[in-house]
């Protein structure tokens, strides 16, 4: 523990509430015993204000002040094309940063985030809560111990329902379900195989809604030790389906199989409101456990479980997905180095 926080709480500020989870994030932030969040800042006056009032805490119209409010750390959870801006601003400032999924729009913007949190010799850490789910993480120890012997294939899936405003404005999102979901597994995949992506090649389409961004996709991977994994990444919920979506796997090896449903606890409620059948999840928090991890990656000094790198690299996958697409092609990764 580094002398600066031993004993201390650690002081959080949220950037911006315009993403969903943000919500989730303030919620762990608010029951973790070694943390506290002391500001919000969002330039929606009344989504930052209700937020604020929602959790105890401050609100503050401008970045800047926040960050120059003593906080130790913040949670980026603005519009995607906005997370270089406020990591580059957090960085500047000394603070530490858990950044919202995807990392960012482009290559380039994150290889600078990743920079500018270097150079300030802060944490960079990128949420993928997923990653903390006990069935993912089982998953992975099985793998690790040969359960399944030699790892052939993965079929996998992340499906959820439309999310609306600022996803699917192209300027804001960077593009629509293929970046929302493709990032998510794309870091499970690179995790629990120890391996990166050779190449992808991708159908990418809009066929459940009326707008111009992508709504589904299938996509086929072959990583650098020859292994091939395909994804369904799509917003193909109803809006009334009882949960967002899904994030489920099959691991294929040469001596069993892993089959994997990450949200399968939950119990059903039914009800008379606006979505009568909901599920609701009893089990542990995955995000809880990513803010948590973070948390404790700041106070030891040490690395959190998903880093900027994790973040671009997944990243890398879902821009190639597009520019498979566009070209009609296998798209080659070529991983930037960082």
């Amino acid at each position: 523990m580094t002398a600066e926080h031993q004993g201390n709480e650690l002081r959080i500020g949220v950037i911006s509430f315009a993403h969903m989870h943000a919500h989730s994030y303030a919620r762990a932030v608010c029951a973790l015993p070694d943390a506290k969040l002391v500001g919000v800042a969002d330039e929606d006056e009344n989504r930052g204000r209700a937020a604020a009032e929602q959790y105890g805490t401050r609100y503050f119209s401008d970045v800047d002040q926040l960050l120059g409010s003593g906080v130790d750390a913040v949670i980026v959870c603005s519009e995607n094309a906005r997370h270089k801006e406020h990591v580059v601003m957090a960085a500047r400032s000394g603070v530490h940063v858990l950044c919202e999924k995807p990392i960012a729009v482009t290559v380039s913007d994150g290889v600078e985030m990743i920079e500018a949190c270097r150079v300030a010799g802060v944490s960079l850490a990128t949420a993928f809560p997923v990653r903390h789910v006990p069935a993912i993480m089982r998953a992975k120890q099985m793998v690790d111990e040969g359960k399944v012997g030699e790892v052939l294939a993965v079929k996998a899936t992340n499906h959820g329902r439309m999310p609306g405003g600022w996803f699917i404005k192209r300027e804001l999102s960077g593009g629509g379900a293929v970046i929302d979901h493709t990032v998510h597994v794309a870091d499970l995949l690179r995790w629990i195989l120890k391996d990166e992506f050779k190449s992808v090649y991708a159908e990418i389409d809009t066929r459940f809604h009326d707008f111009d961004i992508d709504d589904c996709g299938t996509l086929a991977f072959e990583m650098e030790k020859g292994i091939f994994a395909t994804l369904d990444p799509s917003w193909s919920r109803p809006r009334n389906y009882p949960t967002w979506g899904d994030v489920a796997m099959e691991i294929i090896g040469t001596d069993g199989v892993i089959s994997i449903d990450a949200f399968s606890q939950h119990l059903v409620e039914i009800g008379d409101s606006q979505r009568p059948v909901r599920y609701r999840g009893w089990g542990d928090s995955s995000d809880l456990a990513l803010v948590a991890d973070f948390v404790s990656a700041v106070r030891e000094g040490s690395r959190p479980a998903a880093d900027g790198v994790d973040g671009l690299r997944a990243l890398e996958v879902a821009l190639a997905a597009y520019e498979s697409a566009s070209c009609g092609d296998v798209a080659v990764l070529n991983r930037v180095d960082c």
